[in-house]
């Protein structure tokens, strides 16, 4: 049988693909329907997050928008100049992150100032350049720090445990079969997502103690943890005599 992959979306942490029997449309709206068997089975491998991220952030107010705004610009390019002197491709990513600017109100509801802030974040693989790039810029607090798993080592596992997940759902199909009184199955249609713990938003892990910025030069407290690598496989068989 003849089989073909139709992707479904392609992002960092997630891969989808259906598989499904290569039918004309006429034939597959046609096949029959009984004796399916729909199911899902997973596979994950425990990997050491590998990407190190820390957000700064200053914050400045005051009752003129404008002088606001160039007192964080002024901290954020000069936080930037020198990220930049460590920066290296892979061990240490430097990115400015939200910059934003808004009124406070006073007790009649008029305008009676202005507060804004402005982010830099460092990401990369060296977490002893990233920490110790973050404790050398003054005049930012740092409001996140977690690590992540890169796009490099969730695709170095990314056939493992695909194939885990996938020997899984072929065992459980053939399982299925045999204790219905079955020869054997056919699959109808199967997707396999792919996914990683190490995404999504950090949590709130170190912020300068009073809002005052961490000593020059002085290093971020860091410390990898695990997390997983996942596959699930899921999806319909008919089964045959």
């Amino acid at each position: 049988m003849i089989h073909r992959l139709v992707p479904r979306g392609l992002r960092p942490s997630l891969v989808a693909v259906v598989l499904a029997a290569s039918l004309p449309a006429a034939q597959a709206a046609d096949a029959p329907r009984e004796n399916l068997v729909s199911f899902t089975t997973s596979a994950s491998i425990e990997v050491t997050k590998d990407l190190l991220g820390i957000t700064l952030q200053a914050v400045r107010d005051g009752n003129d928008a404008t002088a606001v705004q160039a007192q964080l610009k002024k901290l954020l390019d000069a936080a930037l100049t020198e990220a930049k002197k460590a920066a290296q491709a892979g061990a240490l990513e430097v990115r400015t992150g939200n910059f934003s600017l808004y009124p406070r109100y006073g007790k009649d509801g008029r305008i009676s100032g202005w507060q804004g802030q402005a982010e830099l974040v460092l990401e990369g693989k060296d977490s002893e350049r990233v920490a110790q790039t973050a404790g050398r810029l003054s005049g930012m607090n740092i409001t996140s720090v977690g690590y992540s798993i890169s796009r490099e080592l969730a695709e170095k596992h990314e056939s493992d445990v695909t194939g885990q997940a996938i020997q899984k759902y072929r065992a459980k199909a053939t399982e299925l079969a045999k204790q219905f009184g079955y020869a054997g199955y056919a699959l109808r249609e199967v997707n396999v997502q792919m996914a990683d713990s190490g995404g999504g938003p950090r949590p709130v892990l170190y912020r300068a103690k009073n809002e005052m910025s961490i000593a020059s030069d002085a290093p971020v407290p860091v410390e990898p943890g695990k997390g997983t690598i996942s596959a699930t496989v899921s999806g319909s068989v008919q089964l045959t005599r």
